[in-house]
């Protein structure tokens, strides 16, 4: 295990922001974790896992632990099931295509998700009518305080639309180490009527779908929509689509028919935040070398060398002006260093 001084953070958030660690070390094994949580004069420690959910503000005066705690292994599988451990370090979509590779189903809607296994549980990730929660077993995380390994089951992560216990009650307290799937072996249920899944499919003349096939779809219809971070910094989606009650629902539908929303409760609607970024005019537009992107207004983009400053600047324009317009209050889905 080694300290490193001064290191730049910019290859190690998808944003591209630059900023420097004071102090850097690179996690390869449960023990140096233990090791390095137990180092003294470093009282201030930040976690840092794929960095595809954060936009970096400023530099690091905190000791950042980088978590690349590798390996996958299949921990026990009957005749219909698998269950499979992936190591906090791994990368999210990579675990995807070795489970692919193996026909094991499940994991296929979330093909593409950028960032880290250890991050998936924290927010609970999903796309394309899926979520993590649907195939999560459990994860084991360190206790910061205690160094000890606590294994919390799903009930335990109180997990919730891109939310957990490690967003809440756990927040800061514990570093996730492994998590563990159950995917399925044969007679795989597949999940292909949200967005255009299906539609695309029957464009590439697949009748009989395989979960292959279902990856390969919303990798093509994630990569027509979203940019690709290698090319042009971005975190993915940067807000959460909000929840609000039917009767201002309702009121919005007076002024503005068109407002998509989609029922979550008999209380409640969902509506899209992009779809409320976009009709408060800034889908697409630039700001110098940052801006919203094109073809998805939930995303923020930095056209390179921005400030983390300037995007969390550009996000916050946002949030007034759809709260003065709708009413409604988009919160950040990305974590703000």
């Amino acid at each position: 295990m080694q300290i490193k001084q001064n290191i730049s953070l910019k290859p190690f958030n998808t944003f591209g922001i630059e900023a420097f660690a004071k102090h850097y070390i690179s996690i390869e094994s449960i023990n140096e974790l233990k090791e390095a949580l137990s180092l003294e004069n470093y009282p201030d420690i930040f976690i840092l896992g794929g960095g595809s959910n954060m936009l970096l503000t400023k530099n690091m005066d905190a000791l950042v632990l980088h978590i690349n705690i590798k390996g996958i292994s299949i921990i026990s599988e009957d005749d219909t099931s698998v269950l499979v451990q992936a190591n906090a370090g791994e990368n999210w979509h990579q675990f995807v295509l070795w489970c692919l590779e193996k026909d094991y189903g499940g994991l296929e809607n979330l093909s593409l998700i950028p960032g880290n296994v250890g991050s998936a549980p924290i927010q609970n990730i999903g796309a394309y009518g899926r979520e993590l929660k649907d195939v999560f077993v459990s994860c084991q995380a360190l206790d910061k305080a205690t160094k000890r390994l606590k294994t919390f089951t799903k009930e335990d992560c109180k997990f919730e639309y891109r939310n957990s216990i490690f967003k809440q009650e756990e927040k800061g307290k514990s570093v996730i180490c492994n998590v563990t799937f159950r995917l399925s072996k044969k007679n795989h249920t597949l999940h292909t009527s949200y967005g255009s899944i299906s539609k695309l499919l029957e464009e590439m003349n697949i009748t009989q779908p395989t979960i292959q096939d279902v990856s390969k779809a919303v990798i093509q219809i994630r990569q027509s929509k979203l940019p690709d971070p290698k090319k042009i910094g971005n975190s993915g989606s940067f807000f959460k689509n909000p929840v609000i009650l039917k009767e201002h629902f309702s009121k919005l539908k007076e002024n503005f028919p068109e407002i998509p929303g989609y029922p979550v409760s008999n209380t409640e609607i969902k509506v899209p935040a992009g779809w409320l970024i976009e009709k408060a005019g800034f889908k697409g537009k630039q700001f110098g070398n940052y801006g919203v992107h094109k073809e998805q207004a939930l995303v923020l983009v930095n056209y390179g060398n921005a400030k983390g400053q300037d995007i969390l600047g550009l996000a916050k324009l946002i949030q007034k002006t759809v709260q003065q317009l709708f009413n409604i209050a988009i919160e950040a889905e990305v974590n703000i260093i």
